[in-house]
């Protein structure tokens, strides 16, 4: 396939990408009923999805977002009475253990295909996501920039490392699918940057990769128009795989080493609290 086709291709499909979100973020209608209507495409999973993998992909990625949008209606200020319960902390841990499943299902996947150092980082990933007590959140409508926001508190970082190792991953597991991969994991960078807002990452991560689901699961457009299966070479996806260990492995260390300091800044304040109480 010419450079030129998946250079308008790709193009075309990320500015999609970018313009669904803006929607997603801010027409709580579209939001609300898009992915609702989405799930009558079920039908056409059964042609198009042929491994558990896939099955387990729609299903833990397309049902979890009509969630995401009932969460944000009953958070976003501008109904009191709406679904009371889920205001409270329940649903931001829902969607934590979603996003640790999904990040299990494909590190499980790399394991059995003897990608082992992309799946060692993948369970780094895991282990260092921010827990959704004080770092998770829905935003409440200001009438200005909010729009009943899902808010993550990811460090830049854990994002930069999670697009490599999720790029990794489906070049490990179906090639053809990188180029359309890399657009979806592209575009949520570029649109909190443009934001200004790495809180938003999260938010525009499950909404592109909803939609690259639910086109997947219903009809494959992406093979005819991306077709990057030639772009598979063994010697790369292991230096790959090795470089995304590394850096993982860093980052686990850093993490550790700010969490004890963290730890011993809290109990250390406490201890000087105690001496000057006495």
């Amino acid at each position: 396939m010419p450079a030129l086709s998946f250079i308008v291709s790709m193009s075309v499909y990320m500015l999609l990408l970018y313009l669904f979100l803006e929607f997603t973020r801010e027409k709580q209608g579209f939001y609300k009923w898009f992915f609702i209507l989405a799930l009558l495409t079920i039908p056409l999973w059964f042609l198009n999805l042929h491994s558990w993998f896939r099955w387990a992909k729609s299903i833990s990625v397309l049902i979890p977002i009509c969630f995401v949008s009932f969460v944000r209606i009953a958070n976003d200020g501008s109904k009191k009475d709406f679904l009371p319960s889920l205001k409270k902390k329940w649903p931001l841990w829902i969607l934590y253990v979603v996003l640790m499943l999904n990040i299990a299902e494909a590190t499980k996947t790399d394991f059995e295909l003897g990608n082992y150092f992309n799946a060692i980082a993948g369970v780094i990933l895991c282990i260092t996501i921010p827990l959704p007590t004080k770092h998770w959140r829905i935003a409440k409508n200001d009438g200005k920039r909010n729009f009943g926001e899902l808010i993550a508190d990811l460090p830049l970082a854990w994002c930069l490392l999670y697009v490599t190792w999720n790029a990794c991953f489906v070049y490990a597991e179906n090639t053809s699918y990188i180029a359309s991969s890399i657009c979806i994991l592209i575009i949520p960078e570029i649109w909190m940057l443009s934001k200004k807002r790495t809180d938003l990452w999260l938010m525009g991560r499950i909404y592109t990769l909803a939609l690259h689901i639910l086109i997947r699961s219903s009809y494959d457009i992406f093979t005819p128009l991306m077709d990057s299966t030639n772009w598979f070479n063994a010697s790369v996806l292991n230096i790959w795989g090795i470089v995304n260990c590394v850096l993982h492995v860093a980052y686990l260390g850093y993490w550790f080493f700010k969490l004890r300091n963290k730890d011993y800044v809290i109990k250390h304040s406490a201890q000087n609290y105690e001496l000057q109480g006495a």
